[in-house]
Parts: C-alpha cells; sequence; structure tokens
C-alpha cells in the first residue's frame, strides 16, 4: 500500500506503473474531481488540436471552467 512521504510524494506499484505504461521521468497530471485523486500519463501530442473549434467566454474563470468540466 502506497504512503505519502513528509515531502507529499507517492510511490505507485510497479504492477500499476506497468499496466499503464508509465517508466521513470514519464511526466502525469494530478487532479481532484468528487473527492477522488486522478493520476493520468500525459502522452505528447494527445491534444494536438484538440481546442482548435473551441471559443472562450471572457466571463468565465479559469476555475469555474475546470469545475464545468469536471462535471
Amino acid at each position: 500500500m502506497p504512503k505519502v512521504s513528509a515531502k507529499r510524494q507517492i510511490t505507485l506499484p510497479v504492477s500499476q506503473c506497468e499496466a499503464l505504461g508509465i517508466h521513470p521521468g514519464d511526466e502525469v497530471e494530478s487532479f481532484v474531481a468528487n473527492g477522488q485523486l486522478t493520476l493520468v500519463k500525459k502522452l505528447k501530442g494527445a491534444a494536438k488540436g484538440l481546442l482548435k473549434k473551441a471559443k472562450a467566454d471572457p466571463a468565465m474563470s479559469d476555475e469555474e471552467s475546470l469545475e464545468s468540466a469536471l462535471q
């Protein structure tokens, strides 16, 4: 069972890393939604062109945007 270190670091079990193809040096993104912590392996180029047609709402803050995306 992983534990959080004094530096707030977590070591992932080898079996989970192998299952997800996570290797030393890989970057992961973490976020909290509905009281759950989620880790996602970042893939180079995965989001290329994703927001090409998205229109911004200047009245919405970054925080509000993130909350609406996680619902």
